[in-house]
């Protein structure tokens, strides 16, 4: 089967190239420039207006000059008609044929003296006779330019002036508008009366190059018209959206961080108090900026003083509390589990002092990362055995499935293998004794680590806030870990440092999925490996067998348990 492939011309494809390219320009221009839309509105409105006014005007003033050619003209024959009927009158009847044809020869010199037309005809009405002068027509008169309509109106009213408009032959063999004013003349005749038909053609040309000129006049005002107010719509908003745009512009420096800009105020208008009031709100922002800044330094040093000061005497009460709790068994029984309390306490409360050192290095911007080869595999298997005890006490089944990521890339692998505890330590605490997923898998621009629950799962509003520091999703839940609240905010924090992502899809009754993407060889982020959202077919087979299974996730790979 073959088929024909039509191949455009170059030049073709390169207008409609060039045409696609001023398109999306002009559309791009109208989407973000007030002032291209404004101009472009203002002068399309116009343009529109002008138009009609002027329509209007040349068909107002193409009537009134027809109009007035038309009455001076009628008014011109009636006053040639009546000299001519009057010349007639006073005629003395005469049976000379030679003098009745003088006679109508005359009458056409008077009528053709006394007005402007040199296009005259005389017809004689009713059937020839030798007697009566023979229809006189002048060279340059055309008898087909005389309807029959105009013939039996002259014919059937006598006293009546009737007119209509036609086309005149010129002598440059083009056709000019006229009119054609008929009436009737009475000649003297042997037996009585010989009436005729006189038709008198007036040439319209002046008023037509009068009105030619008058609309060429007109369009020549409405375009200059048109330009000029598109010159002042630039020019007035030129004034008003120039100081708009530095106004946005200075806001998006003040949004930025610089906090020093401000508009220059001139003059008393609107516009001047607009910008003194943005530079007296900004001067405002950058005064509970600066308080608020160095409130948050306080803060920042009055916690990691106190982490640091706590440290020391924290040493020997934990050393002493271990030394107690080696010897618990020796105390009666209340007293032994006061010192489990006390031991179990006292290193929770270290703990809680690393995180918030911890912190305190975060938001004064001195935390360093370590880089090194690290495989996420690898890494999340080695944190996998490291918890696997605890998972036991849970009732949890803890499996590993992992189609890529065994090759490294730089990362700290211990603030890493940190993220990826405390997700599994959540997990487990909050997995309700059922399967935990595990899952590793990579591509070619990121590695991504998603730790999958089928707890109790959390409502919207607690996913918004599940890396708040110090939130807990239920306050009233007893921890069996022994977290400080922390451990999700220090993991996000780690994340980021990585240039990567740590997001979290949960709900009721389903569970929860918590998903971290690291870019590999420091490329942009985009797009993660795995998906956020987990297969409910998957989560569904999982809950029914009570346990984990290698999931299929649409490429070939092994997981690893």
């Amino acid at each position: 089967m073959t088929g024909a492939v039509r191949t455009l011309p170059v030049s073709r494809v390169g207008r409609r190239t060039d045409w696609r390219r001023v398109r999306d320009r002009v559309a791009t221009l109208w989407r973000r420039s007030l002032r291209f839309r404004t101009i472009v509105i203002a002068v399309s409105l116009t343009a529109a207006t002008i138009l009609v006014t002027c329509v209007a005007m040349a068909l107002v003033i193409q009537n009134e000059l027809f109009t007035a050619r038309k009455d001076q003209v009628l008014l011109e024959a009636q006053r040639a008609t009546a000299a001519a009927q009057a010349t007639l009158d006073a005629a003395v009847d005469s049976t000379d044929p030679a003098a009745a044809q003088t006679l109508m020869n005359g009458i056409a010199t008077r009528l053709s003296q006394q007005s402007s037309s040199d296009l005259i005809a005389l017809y004689r009405i009713g059937p020839p006779s030798p007697l009566a002068p023979q229809p006189f027509i002048s060279p340059s008169f055309d008898s087909h330019i005389v309807t029959d309509a105009l013939r039996t109106q002259v014919q059937s009213n006598p006293d009546l002036q009737w007119w209509q408009s036609v086309a005149l032959p010129s002598d440059t063999g083009r056709e000019v508008p006229g009119i054609l004013v008929g009436h009737q003349l009475r000649f003297p005749a042997q037996d009585g009366v010989d009436y005729y038909e006189l038709y008198m053609g007036y040439d319209l040309t002046s008023a037509a190059q009068t009105l030619a000129f008058v609309q060429v006049l007109l369009w020549v005002v409405g375009l200059v018209l048109v330009v000029l107010i598109g010159a002042i719509a630039w020019v007035v908003l030129r004034s008003v959206t120039t100081p708009i745009a530095d106004a946005a512009e200075t806001s998006a420096k003040l949004a930025a961080g610089d906090l020093g800009v401000r508009l220059p105020v001139r003059g008393e208008d609107e516009l001047a108090t607009l910008n003194r009031s943005f530079n007296a709100m900004a001067d405002s922002i950058e005064a509970q900026i600066k308080e608020l800044a160095d409130l948050s330094l306080v803060q920042q040093r009055f916690v990691s003083d106190v982490s640091h000061e706590l440290r020391t005497p924290l040493t020997t009460i934990r050393l002493a509390a271990d030394m107690i709790n080696d010897q618990r068994s020796e105390f009666e029984p209340t007293t032994a589990r006061a010192a489990e309390l006390l031991h179990a306490q006292v290193q929770r409360f270290e703990l809680l002092l690393t995180d918030l050192l911890e912190i305190s290095r975060y938001d004064a911007g001195s935390v360093q990362l370590e880089w090194e080869p690290t495989s996420m595999a690898h890494l999340a298997e080695d944190v996998i055995a490291s918890m696997e005890q605890l998972a036991h006490q849970h009732g949890s089944d803890v499996r590993l499935v992992a189609p890529g990521g065994y090759t490294p890339i730089d990362m700290d692998g211990r603030r890493v293998r940190r993220i990826v505890r405390n997700l599994l330590g959540n997990a487990i605490e909050h997995g309700e004794g059922r399967p935990i997923v595990v899952t590793v898998d990579s591509d070619r621009d990121a590695v991504a680590l998603s730790v999958r629950d089928f707890g109790l799962g959390m409502r919207p509003e607690d996913v918004e806030r599940v890396f708040d520091r110090f939130w807990r999703a239920d306050p009233s839940r007893v921890r069996t870990i022994g977290g400080t609240g922390l451990g999700l905010s220090i993991a996000l924090g780690d994340a980021r440092l990585h240039g990567g992502s740590l997001s979290v899809w949960s709900e009721l009754g389903h569970g929860s999925n918590f998903l971290l993407t690291l870019p590999r060889d420091g490329r942009p982020l985009g797009g993660s490996p795995l998906p956020l959202v987990p297969d409910d077919e998957q989560g569904g087979a999982l809950e029914a067998l009570g346990l984990t299974q290698p999931i299929s996730l649409g490429r070939q790979g092994r997981p690893s348990s």
